[in-house]
Formats: C-alpha cells, sequence, structure tokens
C-alpha cells in the first residue's frame, strides 16, 4: 500500500500494519489514503474472512495525527482535508464485511485510539495505554471516536475520557469495556491471530451478515442492505436480472 501503511494477505486473514516506528505511527494523509487504498482492497477480497490490524512498533500502536501536518491549517482547509478525509476512510474500516481485530500494543492516542475504535474488537497488552488528548491542544476527536466511544462505554465515561483529555490504563479499559481481552506483550500477535483464525473456521456469510445486523445504522448501514441483497439472490431477482439481460418481460412466481 505505501512505505507506512502494509497490507498483507495470508489464507483467509489480511493483516493491515502499521509502519512508522520513529514517529509512534503518528498519522499522516499519505497514511490515510493508503488505509482507504487497502480497505477498497479488502472489500473486494472474497476469500478475506477476518482483518487484524497492528502496529510494527513495540511502543505504539498508533500516537494519532500527525500534528506537524495539522496544526497550521486553517479551520477550511482542516475541514477539507483531515477531517472529512479521516473520517471518510475510518468509516470505511468499520464498515469492512470481515470482522476488523485491532491488536493494540503500547499506546493509542486521539486517532490511534479512533481507529482501534473503528474495528470490531480490541485485544490490548497489559501495558497499553488509552486517551483522547484532543481538548488538551484545543481540538476534538474529528475521526468518528464521540459516537463510537460513546456507543461502547456510555455517555459517563467518554465524556470524562474527552473532556479531562487524560488517559487510563488497560486494566481500566478492560473494565470500561473498550477492549475485549488484556494479554502480556509476547502473547499480543499470536492471541489476534488465533481469534482470527477462529471467525475465519465460521461462516462468511453468518458472520458478515451477524455483523451487519449488530452495527445498526452506525457508517450507514441498516437492514435495508441486507434486503436488497436477499431480494437479488431469491428466485426472482434472478428472474428480473436474467429479463433485462435479456430483453424479455420478467415471469415473476409465488
Amino acid at each position: 500500500m505505501s512505505e507506512h501503511i502494509h497490507l498483507d494477505v495470508s489464507g483467509a486473514i489480511g493483516r493491515l500494519t502499521l509502519r512508522r516506528p520513529d514517529k509512534l505511527n503518528a498519522l499522516t494523509l499519505a497514511m490515510i489514503d493508503a488505509l482507504d487504498a487497502a480497505c477498497a482492497t479488502l472489500e473486494r477480497s472474497a476469500h478475506v474472512r477476518a482483518v487484524i490490524v497492528d502496529s510494527a512498533n513495540e511502543k505504539a500502536f498508533c500516537s494519532g495525527a500527525d500534528i506537524k501536518e495539522w496544526g497550521e491549517l486553517g479551520a477550511k482547509d482542516m475541514w477539507r482535508t483531515w477531517t472529512r478525509l479521516g473520517h471518510r476512510v475510518f468509516d470505511r474500516l468499520a464498515t469492512l464485511p470481515q470482522p476488523t481485530i485491532a491488536a493494540i500494543n503500547g499506546l493509542a492516542l486521539g486517532g490511534g485510539l479512533e481507529l482501534a475504535l473503528a474495528c470490531d474488537l480490541r485485544v490490548a497488552t497489559s501495558d497499553s495505554g488509552f486517551a483522547l488528548p484532543e481538548a488538551s491542544v484545543g481540538a476534538i476527536p474529528g475521526w468518528g471516536g464521540t459516537r463510537r466511544l460513546t456507543r461502547l462505554i456510555g455517555p459517563g465515561r467518554a465524556k470524562s475520557l474527552i473532556f479531562r483529555a487524560s488517559g487510563i490504563d488497560a486494566a481500566t479499559a478492560m473494565a470500561w469495556g473498550l477492549v475485549e481481552e488484556v494479554v502480556p506483550r509476547a502473547e499480543l500477535a499470536t492471541r489476534a491471530l488465533a481469534i482470527a483464525e477462529e471467525i475465519a473456521q465460521r461462516s462468511p456469510d453468518s458472520v458478515q451478515l451477524s455483523k451487519q445486523l449488530i452495527d445498526g445504522d452506525a457508517g450507514g448501514l441498516s437492514a435495508e442492505t441486507i434486503a436488497a441483497g436477499l431480494a437479488l439472490a431469491m428466485p426472482n431477482g434472478q428472474e428480473g436480472a436474467e429479463a433485462f439481460r435479456t430483453k424479455r418481460g420478467p415471469r415473476f412466481t409465488d
């Protein structure tokens, strides 16, 4: 995908790895573009059944958006580039048909925490730390963090994290429901892969439909998209498509 975002597919498992270790994986616009391209590839994949999002840095999953890129932007340029692009790409990650697992080692801050929140499941090392520090620099979470965090841990705890711009440790994140599992650092990669492989062994239709139903209208998903796909797959849907292709009237049945 790019120098700092790498997509690897092995069998039924996709792995999206952040690779900007010297900057604790701070996200740039180029990295967001690369993440967008990776999501496009995964959306088109018929054989990838689970996706792991992880980091090649031992100290951090992701330290957030690179302030050197956005710190001097005016309001209009901030909206036109960072906010709109990041929001759209994180929504695209959240609405991938495949379940996604964030393997969090070390820090998940700001946009890095929002990246983890855009995944379906989160496994963290016991020394991980989580924060949305935007209020300390006059910003707000702009990539879906307020919406997803509130849905996950409730409004009171979400407000506490955002208003105070203070962090929590892995044990607290587990107690609050921010992460599903906490493991020793040495076991993170193995555990994330084990979860992905377990998911990949299940019916992809059942898993992907369940994900869409659980997410509901989040990210623009709704029962309508399921019903539309089902209608086209049913005999009358196939008959209608065939009639259109052959330029004849459809013969629908009960």
